[in-house]
């Protein structure tokens, strides 16, 4: 298994990841389904988004992105799917410790990550690698203005 930078060669192929019109709001936010190789790579060009992928094989199997933000000092992980015949396996986990590793050399003090509340595997996955519910009132003032009430994760970089 190699943890790499995302090529936009795969931009296709993780955009037909989600399976489903649910999976697919749950991954990304979007209504839109099939999600899109053009919403794929359109995400690449968004300032501070670096997208990895894990490749068994040279072939992504799951996909995920880093947003820094220096001014809160934290980096958020986001949009992390693993490929439906590779779910299971324990991917998602080794991607996210990947991505946590990645996001310690930022330097910045701890990372997050918002997770629709219906994502139970993915909950389950975040848990396991070490994230922990925010406090309920930091959870109500990041939910506002978002489409749904997400379940807010943070995981410390000590």
């Amino acid at each position: 298994m190699l943890f790499s930078p995302f090529d936009t060669k795969h931009a296709s192929l993780v955009a037909g990841w989600p399976v489903t019109a649910a999976e697919a709001l749950m991954w990304c936010g979007l209504r839109e389904f099939p999600v899109t190789e053009r919403t794929v790579t359109a995400w690449q060009r968004e300032q501070d988004v670096t997208a990895y992928v894990l490749l068994a094989h040279e072939q992504p199997v799951a996909y995920g992105e880093l947003w820094p933000d220096a001014e809160e000092d934290e980096v958020e992980l986001a949009r992390i799917i693993v490929a439906p015949g590779a779910r299971g396996r324990g991917l998602g986990r080794r991607l996210v410790r990947d991505l946590l590793a990645e996001a310690r050399r930022t330097g910045l003090s701890e990372s997050c990550m918002r997770v629709h509340p219906h994502n139970t595997a993915a909950l389950r996955c975040y848990r396991g690698a070490g994230f922990e519910p925010v406090d309920a009132t930091s959870a109500a003032a990041w939910n506002a203005g978002q489409p749904v009430d997400y379940t807010w994760l943070r995981h410390g970089h000590a």
